[in-house]
């Protein structure tokens, strides 16, 4: 369920089976999507948007763009409640021209959920989590598979390999199963177990490498040069992050059009981040946001953190980083292509990069769960670790409006939390059961969950 809106919006009903806009004023031309051409984030060159597209010339990864004024000529953002409930709602902001090309499972509108004790025990005036593990595949990385699977499809690609650290390889392994489309997944071994099981039942070509994603990347590039397969890999392909955007379009319109203070997101590729960022942009071009915009917060864990280091020797690439290793596996990336992106939206916002242990992640974990109820997995557990840091830092005031993206369930990482309850034998009494039936409330604690090692 998402939060509720501020202006009472009215339930929301399916879009137009025509392709359609009901948003649209009569007389006007109608398209699903204004997208309008390809542009490289790093030299702007342009390239068409109708001809599969890898990385630019100068090897920057291409950015998708759009016919922005007609956009905001032809849409009413607040009449956006009358659509379905899912991502594709904002359609004439996402790269797929035909309503017949959609691929969907239901992504989009996660709840925007409040979190009042943690606000009130670490002194912030409020926050809330954009809870992402509610999605298909159970983590963020469906919106990006959604629209670049749709895409791939629509360009008449029959086949796709990426490198993956587990998530984004189920979630393209399962939409590509939806679409028709074959897919190769490299991962590394130590990938989490369930993401192995998605790919495979989905029926991906599924692949281990006794290493890290460059050492799967490098592998995937050979397939692509060698088996015809289309590159997937991050920012390798322009549209995954299209679907990221959407996570910025969404927490925008639940907060009734407006922005929050901060927004703290865990970066790894960085696309989620650089695609919030996008989305912010848009909605400023068209004339839907103004002011001030939020304080985008990347966030590393210490044992892999290349944009934390960059930030904080002002330079504007990131240099690999050796050994990378976390409990957070989805952020283990030692080289993000999309790096000056990333110190981009970090700068252009007025932001901050932070990098936590690993230590401090499972803490965050568990505190979320203990005191939230919400087990969300370590990636966004260390968005919680930073968070608490920066407020104790004074970087995140007392006033400020804070939202934490959970990018996954934490269901997903069985790893992370180690139980050791106690065994009765059969017909026993619970321990401390009749003293506690006497004095109240006291006898032994609760057996609780203690964070992985």
């Amino acid at each position: 369920m998402t939060a509720p809106r501020r202006d009472g919006g009215s339930p929301l009903t399916p879009p137009r089976r025509d392709g359609g806009s009901p948003l649209t004023p009569p007389g006007r031309e109608s398209r699903f999507s204004y997208l309008s051409h390809l542009e490289c984030g790093r030299c702007q060159q342009r390239y068409d948007a109708d001809v599969r597209q890898g990385l630019c010339a100068c090897g920057s990864p291409l950015l998708a763009r759009y016919d922005l004024r007609a956009v905001s000529a032809q849409v009413d953002r607040a009449a956006l409640a009358s659509r379905a409930p899912s991502l594709w709602r904002y359609h004439e902001l996402l790269p797929v021209r035909q309503p017949a090309m959609v691929v969907t499972l239901g992504e989009g509108m996660t709840p925007l959920v409040p979190l009042p004790r943690l606000a009130a025990e670490w002194g912030i005036a409020d926050l809330l989590m954009k809870d992402e593990g509610l999605l298909p595949t159970g983590t963020f990385k469906a919106r990006g598979a959604a629209v670049g699977v749709a895409r791939a499809r629509e360009l008449g690609i029959g086949r796709i390999a990426m490198p993956t650290n587990g998530n984004a390889g189920a979630a393209w392994a399962a939409y590509a199963a939806r679409a028709g489309i074959e897919a190769l997944i490299v991962m590394p071994v130590s990938a989490p177990e369930i993401t192995r099981a998605e790919c495979a039942i989905a029926g991906a070509r599924l692949y281990l490498v006794d290493g890290l994603i460059g050492d799967a990347g490098a592998i995937v590039a050979g397939a692509v040069a060698t088996q015809g397969y289309a590159d997937a890999s991050t920012l390798k392909e322009p549209y995954r992050i299209e679907g990221k955007k959407t996570m910025g379009l969404e927490l925008y319109e639940q907060l009734g059009w407006r922005v929050p203070d901060v927004i703290v997101y865990p970066a790894g590729g960085g696309v989620g981040i650089i695609g919030i960022y996008k989305a912010l942009l848009e909605c400023q071009e068209m004339g839907w946001l103004g002011g001030k915009l939020p304080r985008l917060v990347a966030v590393q864990a210490s044992g892999c953190a290349p944009i934390v280091r960059a930030w904080e020797e002002g330079a504007d690439r990131a240099q690999p980083w050796q050994n990378a290793a976390t409990v957070a596996f989805g952020i283990t990336v030692p080289m993000p292509l999309g790096d000056f992106l990333i110190l981009d939206a970090v700068r252009g916002t007025g932001g901050c990069a932070i990098a936590v242990s690993d230590e401090h992640i499972l803490a965050a974990q568990a505190r979320v769960a203990a005191v939230e109820g919400a087990f969300i997995c370590p990636e966004g557990a260390a968005c919680f670790a930073a968070i608490e840091r920066l407020r104790k830092d004074g970087w995140i005031g007392g006033d400020d409006e804070v939202v934490a993206f959970n990018t996954g369930a934490g269901i997903k990482y069985p790893q992370t939390v180690r139980v050791r309850p106690p065994v009765l034998p059969a017909g026993s009494d619970l321990p401390g059961a009749r003293a506690k039936t006497a004095r109240g409330p006291s006898g032994p604690p609760r057996t609780r969950a203690q964070p992985a090692s």
